[in-house]
């Protein structure tokens, strides 16, 4: 009478570590599923960038350890018959979005450079910064922007805005947190596009509408908005997506995840560069985001307007950036 409660007892708790063992065997399986379609998309699916613009790249420290900057460009590009204000459709694209990416040594930070910033191009005169995509690719994009901040550029990722949503998508969406936004992207709905419609406050997006928010150049809901705010705009979709992956709907997804993200991007590193690039933003985490704030305007011989910031106004951001 006395043994039987005590096999019993033993039995439960046998069961409970059982429990407990096949739960970290199923996470470190699914981990490593998601792991190993991340590997194989990156080496084999990912696009790379030139050559051109591998040589305009400074050799990286030890990962984890020391610091890396990368920057990552979007290209306004849009599909043929785009009725978006602003939108290229044809010819050289410019950088619609401007951002380095500061990680390592258990910090990261992001910087993003407005796209009407006026600069040195260097070989091409005075103009705005996302023209230096459109004249000679990545490779002068890097230069133009590492001269401009005064740092080194050790990676760059280009965004192809046409699989960006299939990511999102994977990602299940994202919940995104901000002012109220209504626009209209490629003519809206009534014309194969998307028109947007969010109020302040937190909304569940799916992958063409992250597309469209990133995109929104005229706020109807806030008309005195100005490229700054897009950028910020810009800034908070990232992080809702990097909550979204790490969160417990989003670790269920990992392996869609691991798939479709190399293949949203074209960048200088493989398999291993985007691996280790991954694990130092993870330990590094969130971080905080910059927006490169100008003080003044300029009209350009073109007739179009520019923002300028001065050299000591430049400097003194960047320095903040730098030590973040």
């Amino acid at each position: 009478m006395t043994i039987r409660p005590k096999l019993q007892r033993r039995r439960r708790r046998w069961s409970f570590g059982r429990i407990v063992k096949w739960v970290v065997l199923a996470v470190l399986g699914w981990t490593a599923l998601s792991v190993a379609l991340f590997l194989f998309s990156a080496q084999f699916l990912q696009d790379r960038v030139p050559r051109s613009a591998r040589a305009e790249l400074a050799a990286p420290g030890p990962p984890l350890v020391s610091a890396s900057n990368t920057l990552i460009l979007g290209s306004d590009l849009r599909a043929k018959g785009s009725r978006e204000p602003g939108a290229a459709t044809s010819g050289p694209s410019r950088s619609d979005s401007i951002q380095v990416m500061r990680v390592g040594g258990g910090h990261s930070a992001k910087l993003s450079i407005p796209r009407d910033t006026v600069v040195e191009i260097p070989g091409y005169g005075t103009q705005k910064i996302n023209a230096a995509f459109a004249i000679g690719g990545p490779a002068l994009a890097i230069r133009t922007v590492s001269d401009y901040l005064g740092i080194p550029i050790n990676h760059v990722i280009l965004v192809n805005f046409e699989r960006f949503p299939k990511l999102v998508d994977a990602m299940g969406g994202v919940n995104y947190t901000g002012g109220c936004v209504k626009a209209k992207i490629n003519g809206g709905y009534a014309n194969g596009g998307v028109t947007l419609d969010l109020p302040k406050g937190t909304t569940r997006l799916n992958g063409q509408q992250a597309l469209a928010l990133s995109r929104t150049r005229i706020n109807t809901c806030a008309p005195g908005e100005n490229d700054l705010d897009r950028a910020r705009r810009q800034q908070q979709l990232v992080s809702a997506m990097r909550s979204q992956v790490l969160s417990p709907m989003g670790f269920v997804r990992w392996p869609l995840i691991g798939w479709r993200a190399p293949q949203t991007i074209s960048s200088d590193m493989g398999a291993a560069g985007l691996t280790g690039l991954m694990a130092t933003i993870a330990v590094s985490g969130s971080g905080s985001s910059s927006i490169l704030r100008p003080d003044g305007a300029v009209v350009l011989p073109d007739g179009g307007a520019g923002l300028t910031v001065s050299e000591e106004s430049r400097r003194r951001q960047v320095t903040r950036f730098l030590n973040r």
